[in-house]
């Protein structure tokens, strides 16, 4: 654990459980948003070589 999280982490121990379930929520969240995105990125390569090679034609074209 870095030390920027484990201060994170002493800080929240210092609060309500409902506050503290509200931090891990977010932060739970958060890295599932992360992971999707990157799961939606990673199986978007193909279409986005695609994309990006008829862009580069049609402005070599002009």
């Amino acid at each position: 654990m870095t030390k920027l999280l484990e201060q994170a982490v002493n800080k929240v121990k210092t609060l309500s459980d409902n506050e503290q379930n509200a931090i891990a929520a977010l932060i739970l969240e958060e890295i599932e948003d992360d992971f999707r995105w990157d799961k939606s990125f990673a199986s978007s390569q193909d279409t986005l070589a695609v994309l990006a090679e008829e862009a580069t034609e049609e402005i070599n074209s002009k």
